[in-house]
């Protein structure tokens, strides 16, 4: 039986299936918590019309990650991230916690990555979601993606311990691929 609660980092570019991953782990361990800093973001008053919200989503992330790590619960963030700062303070956080950290990087083909991203985005654009990749408009997703993974290729070039996925085929794959790729970290 595990006793260590992880806080498990999913990242990859936007529309890659980072939050479906999420909600697939959380539906195999209870009370996990999947935290999506998008939703905390848009959930905060005009957000949109104050940059600050970035950094404020980000910090009430890391506060709710701390405390339900310390209940020995596992933590998932499905989140695009392509500069260190906010990785270096999730580590951080597991470290102060007493969790395991698990960097995953979903990769995939780039047309797989332009794809998904467009399909995320026109689904965002159909509810009239509130969410930072529906604001990017349809001639400026190549680029976006290109840029995402170019920074990914950075980040990941500066963690040899993060854990690389590819995530080509579907959920139920790439999900048993992630399992694995976790089992085997913790052990």
């Amino acid at each position: 039986m595990r006793v260590i609660a992880r806080l498990i980092h999913l990242n990859g570019a936007p529309g890659i299936g980072k939050t479906s991953l999420a909600r697939r782990y959380l539906d195999d361990h209870a009370l996990a918590l999947l935290l999506d800093i998008d939703a905390i973001r848009t959930s905060l008053g005009r957000w949109s019309e104050h940059a600050e919200s970035k950094l404020a989503a980000r910090d009430l992330a890391l506060a709710m990650a701390l405390a339900h790590l310390r209940g020995g619960h596992d933590v998932v963030l499905p989140q695009y991230l392509g500069r260190m700062e906010f990785i270096v303070a999730l580590g951080d956080v597991a470290e102060r916690s007493g969790a395991a950290f698990i960097e995953v990087l979903l990769d995939a083909d780039r047309s797989v990555n332009v794809e998904r991203f467009r399909s995320r985005r026109n689904e965002l654009l159909d509810r009239a979601d509130p969410h930072p990749q529906a604001d990017v408009l349809d001639a400026a997703v190549d680029s976006a993606v290109s840029d995402a993974c170019a920074n990914l290729a950075r980040v990941a070039s500066q963690r040899p311990s993060v854990i690389r996925i590819r995530a080509d085929d579907g959920l139920d794959e790439t999900y048993a691929a992630l399992m694995a790729a976790i089992d085997s970290a913790v052990d």
